[in-house]
C-alpha cells in the first residue's frame, strides 16, 4: 500500500475557517465574514489561554537577581509561570514556593534579605515575580518554566499556533462560534462537538510525569 510519507499537514486560518462555516451549513465564505471570523479564532485561542490549553507553549526564563531588589518585571507574553527554582553560584538549583497574593501581603517584612524561598507571581499587563526574602547577592540565576501567549492571526493566511493534534478542537470551536452568530438552529449541536473535542484535546495537553511509590509513605487515607 502506498503512503504518501509526509508528515506536515497543516491548515491556514482561513481553511480552518471554510471547514467551520460547512459544518454551520453554510456556503464559501470571503470578505467581511472572513475578517470577522479570523478575530473570532483570536478571540477562541483566549479562551484556550483562559482554560489552560497551551502547554505546547511552556517556555524556560531566566531572570538575574540584583542584591535587594525585591521584585522582576517579566515579558508582557507571559500568561502564568508553572515552576520556579533558583540557581546559586554553584549551579545547585533549589525549588521555590509559589504563594498567593493574599500570603505575600501578610509577610511582615517583605525587604528581608536572604536566599529566596518563596514567589508570588503578580498576572496583570506587565507581569511580575516577587521573591521572599529579598536576594541578598546578585549571583543568583531564577529559572522559571512559564506559559506563553500564543501568536496571533493577523491574516487568513497565517497558520495557527497549534499542534496538529489540535485542530480538531480549533474547527469544532470555530463552528461553534461561527454558529453563534450565523446559524443558532445548529448551536447545541455544535457546543456538544465543540465540548468533546476540547476535553479530548485538555486530556492530550495534561502534562505526564511516571508514578513511583515509596516504601512507608502514604498516599490515600483510610476511610
Amino acid at each position: 500500500m502506498a503512503v504518501s510519507g509526509s508528515t506536515d499537514f497543516n491548515l491556514e486560518a482561513a481553511e480552518v475557517i471554510q471547514e467551520a462555516y460547512e459544518r454551520c451549513g453554510l456556503q464559501e465564505v470571503s470578505g467581511k465574514d472572513l475578517r470577522t471570523a479570523v478575530r473570532s479564532m483570536n478571540i477562541l485561542m483566549s479562551e484556550w489561554a483562559n482554560r489552560g490549553l497551551n502547554l505546547w507553549t511552556v517556555t524556560l526564563g531566566t531572570q538575574s537577581t540584583t542584591a535587594s531588589d525585591k521584585d522582576y518585571s517579566l515579558d508582557t507574553n507571559i500568561i502564568d509561570i508553572l515552576e520556579v527554582s533558583l540557581r546559586d553560584s554553584n549551579s545547585i538549583d533549589t525549588t521555590l514556593s509559589r504563594i498567593s497574593r493574599a500570603d505575600y501581603e501578610m509577610l511582615p517584612n517583605k525587604a528581608s534579605e536572604g536566599k529566596p524561598s518563596q514567589f508570588y507571581f503578580e498576572r496583570t499587563t506587565t507581569p511580575t515575580l516577587f521573591l521572599y526574602p529579598t536576594p541578598d547577592l546578585s549571583t543568583y540565576t531564577v529559572r522559571y518554566y512559564f506559559l506563553k501567549r500564543l501568536d496571533d492571526i493577523d491574516a487568513p493566511s497565517d497558520n495557527a499556533n497549534v499542534p496538529f493534534r489540535f485542530l480538531p478542537c480549533l474547527t469544532a470551536g470555530m463552528a461553534y462560534y461561527i454558529a453563534m452568530k450565523k446559524a443558532p438552529d445548529r448551536v447545541p449541536l455544535l457546543k456538544a462537538a465543540y465540548d468533546e473535542e476540547f476535553k479530548r484535546a485538555m486530556d492530550e495537553d495534561r502534562d505526564r510525569a511516571s508514578f513511583s511509590a515509596v516504601p512507608g509513605r502514604t498516599y490515600f487515607n483510610n476511610y
